[in-house]
């Protein structure tokens, strides 16, 4: 994979504040999509959020981790 290519998968964490959103607002201006629910944990001083975040697949692109089936 090329270093430019953008990644099909992030895992976005850090303190539930301004900068988390605004991270998670520019994953998804860029073109990903929320892939399942943020998670949240308290480490004793402050919450951390998580949000999954996905790239799309193309349409007639097989994913790696799927193999493409020809339609006849």
């Amino acid at each position: 994979m090329a270093e430019t290519e953008p990644l099909r998968y992030k895992l976005l964490t850090g303190p539930d504040d301004r900068s988390f959103c605004e991270r998670v607002s520019a994953a998804l201006a860029e073109g990903y999509v929320l892939h399942g629910p943020p998670t949240l944990t308290f480490d004793g001083e402050r919450v951390i959020a998580g949000q999954a975040v996905v790239l799309p697949e193309p349409p007639g692109r097989p994913s790696p981790n799927r193999p493409h089936i020809q339609e006849a």
